[in-house]
């Protein structure tokens, strides 16, 4: 993973097996982007690769005598305000004497093995050995400001990491309005560009758009990365498809209010940017200080959609997830709500622990209700002690009685939250966001806690510790229903309520790392009102997300599938619920539910007491089989194969890296009359020249047949084949275990 750097004429070059990203130092100092996409070898001299435009009518040049040279017509690496590009910029400031007029240019660079964590936030790690990193400082000397951009290579990913700092080196304020964490400017538009869009109960939806001049985005200023939109955005060739053609993606490492776009200007340009959404947000920064964006992946693939797909799940598995979880199985787990609800003591949760147990799950999550006086969800938010109405002996004696059972316990928190009726807000209400001169927004019945104040970290902090301890909790769910409104703190000045959005966040990042540092073997899933903050900041401190509060197996299908894009599938928090799906109200087979759920982490969500005898025998089944291939689902490559966002039917692979074995999941809404007579499922990323028995038995088929031909889906109902069908009717599902011959 070099990085060749030709000092005499100031050009950079990152490169590994898979990739390159050039740059140069410009004529007026300034940074001028060259190249990004698949490996070229090194040459002493890009300077080529450089593209001045001859002079138009209307541009505008820094130079008196260079008419040829303007900002307005070059690619650069991160552009600025004010001085002939008038498109938007990544970094704007608002000076003293209140000019947003900056230039900051090249001063120096360093290279270091590894990589250097960003003060307060999550991002990706690596080792010496595994990356390294370039940083590059520029110098505003009229303002005595220092900009680093930060670009860090892996040895074994096609992904490059960026951020940025400024530090505030001179004697006065100045006012950051507007930093982006990387921009790219393409050398033309000629792209689709796929994004992920939904709402409550239905996440992470794929959509696309061609690039047009004019300005597309997608972005969050509710507070948090939100249900809406997923920090992420991928660029594609048109011809582009899941496993052939170029395509580059960008994922946020962020957890706030975020802005992804691309801006197409009038000589086809795309200028890509990610970072803090720069509506509402302004940072003072006063001399002495430095800030730091949040970190962005810049991806780039050759091997169409699912290349940058492998290329994200390693990265973030191998460089992101904590190491203590990157090899740990999951445990499968059984969650209370849809049993009970609020409506529960401690004889009914031990007796779901003890038939839970007898059908091979791991783990018991006691979720909303324990504490407080929590009977509804209009009480109780913000009191973490436990509820002796329901609980006598307390939580840790339920969880001593659960753990008895030969299973491990966890317990739901909504840790950035506080209800009106509540212990905590009579004795603080000063700790509720709100503006003190306007009436405060309702949402869910509660209130959103300011964490931008250290004593309300702390004190959660303290009482989450507390009962982490007593309680011996193996998992916490941290839930965050409510976005934030009347965005503002008390404990900021007037002139610094710029900066509380992104404070907030930083106090939720403070009390994730606190835990998580103490008590690295507590497992925590992050969940929004399901996947409202599913994001690849909170992967960093939670290895799993609920990916949404929607558990039917038909709806389930388009939000994991969308979720794939970027996150890995191990990552994905899937369970099998009750039914008439709590969300839907849709019917769907116990087989069907679980085979969907497979690909995720895989858990239930219902009453095992309720189950009749042949359900609890295939529960016992679905666990064993996913017990089973859990080690290749979290480990494997990811392929999908038929979109449901273009099908009646889904289907999705894992392979394992040495392509020994492979598991398929493939799905089928609706029935179809009278269907076509052979049906079969291409798979993708076997070996090609091996041959692949299928679900232990004596059937082989060829790696290249399986891929080319497909592999035989069982026989479906046709309307006059009742002796012969081996499926039908509406949510139809199939699981498939290839394992190669001599494997």
């Amino acid at each position: 993973m070099p990085i060749f750097i030709n000092e005499e004429r100031n050009q950079f070059h990152l490169t590994n097996k898979t990739v390159s990203y050039i740059f140069h130092v410009m004529k007026n100092g300034e940074l001028g982007q060259l190249y990004y996409g698949k490996k070229l070898n090194h040459q002493p001299d890009f300077s080529h690769f450089a593209a001045y435009h001859i002079p138009t009518a209307a541009s505008c040049h820094p130079e008196k005598n260079d008419s040829a040279f303007s900002l307005e017509t070059v690619c650069q690496e991160y552009p600025l305000y004010g001085t002939s590009d008038f498109r938007e910029p990544a970094i704007s400031l608002r000076h003293p004497n209140g000019s947003s007029v900056s230039k900051f240019e090249y001063s120096s660079y360093e290279v270091i093995d590894g990589k250097e964590r960003i003060p307060g936030m999550p991002a990706t790690f690596a080792n010496a050995g595994e990356a390294r990193t370039l940083i590059i400082t520029l110098i505003d000397k009229v303002r005595d400001l220092k900009l680093k951009l930060y670009y860090t290579i892996f040895e074994n990913s096609s992904s490059i990491t960026r951020h940025a700092s400024l530090e505030n080196a001179g004697e006065q304020p100045v006012d950051i309005e507007r930093m982006m964490s990387f921009s790219l400017d393409l050398g033309d538009h000629d792209y689709t560009m796929v994004h992920l869009a939904g709402t409550w109960s239905r996440e992470r939806h794929v959509k696309e758009r061609k690039l047009q001049t004019g300005i597309q985005s997608i972005s969050s200023i509710r507070g948090a990365s939100s249900h809406h939109h997923n920090p992420f955005m991928a660029l594609k060739r048109p011809h582009t498809t899941e496993t052939s053609g170029e395509a580059y993606s960008f994922h946020f490492v962020y957890s706030g209010n975020f802005l992804a776009q691309a801006e197409v200007d009038h000589y086809d340009t795309a200028r890509i940017q990610m970072g803090i959404h720069p509506f509402q947000f302004n940072w003072r920064l006063n001399p002495g200080e430095t800030f730091h964006t949040p970190e962005a992946v810049m991806t780039y693939s050759g091997q169409g959609l699912n290349g940058l797909t492998q290329s994200a799940h390693n990265l973030f598995r191998e460089h992101l997830i904590a190491p203590v979880w990157q090899k740990r199985e999951r445990p499968v787990l059984i969650n209370n709500w849809e049993a009970t609800y609020f409506d529960f003591n401690a004889e009914k949760i031990v007796a779901i622990a003890k038939q839970a147990k007898e059908l091979g799950v791991e783990l018991f999550v006691l979720d909303d209700g324990w504490f407080g006086n929590r009977n509804d969800d209009t009480t109780s938010l913000g009191d973490w002690f436990v509820d002796k109405n329901k609980l006598p002996d307390g939580i840790d004696a339920l969880s001593q009685s659960v753990r008895n059972e030969g299973l491990k316990f966890g317990l739901w928190f909504e840790p950035e939250m506080v209800s009106e009726e509540s212990d905590l807000f009579s004795k603080h209400p000063d700790w509720v966001i709100h503006d003190p001169e306007r009436q405060v927004s309702y949402g869910r019945n509660q209130w959103v806690l300011d964490y931008t104040r250290e004593e309300v970290v702390d004190h959660l902090y303290e009482r989450i510790s507390s009962i982490i301890q007593s309680a011996k909790l193996s998992y916490i769910k941290w839930d965050m229903n409510r976005n934030i409104t009347e965005a503002y703190s008390a404990a900021l000045g007037q002139d610094r309520q710029g900066e509380f959005f992104h404070r907030y966040i930083l106090g939720v990042y403070d009390l994730y790392e606190r835990l998580t540092s103490k008590y690295p073997d507590v497992l925590f899933e992050s969940c929004a009102g399901g996947g409202g903050r599913f994001d690849a900041g909170m992967l960093y401190y939670a290895p799993q997300a609920w990916a949404s509060d929607d558990t039917d197996a038909v709806e389930r299908l388009k939000i994991q599938y969308g979720s794939s894009f970027i996150y890995p599938i191990y990552s994905i928090g899937s369970h099998v619920s009750d039914i008439p799906n709590h969300q839907t109200l849709r019917r769907t087979s116990l087989k069907a539910r679980g085979d969907a759920a497979y690909f995720g982490t895989f858990g239930y969500e219902l009453d095992p007491n309720k189950m009749t005898d042949d359900e609890k025998a295939e529960v016992k089944v679905q666990i064993e089989t996913y017990k089973s291939h859990r080690t290749l689902i979290r480990n494997g490559d990811f392929h999908r194969l038929i979109s449901p966002f273009e099908s009646n039917e889904t289907a999705w692979m894992v392979v394992s890296k040495d392509q020994t074995e492979a598991f398929i999941g493939w799905y089928q809404v609706l029935a179809t009359p009278n269907p076509k007579k052979i049906q079969t499922l291409k798979l993708a990323g076997l070996d090609a020249n091996s041959t692949y028995r299928v679900n232990g038995s004596d059937q082989a088929y060829g790696g290249d047949e399986l891929m080319q031909r497909g592999l035989p889906l069982p026989v479906e109902y046709n309307g006059v084949n009742k002796n012969h069908a081996e499926r039908g009717g509406d949510f139809q599902s199939s699981v498939f275990h290839l394992t190669k011959n001599g494997g």
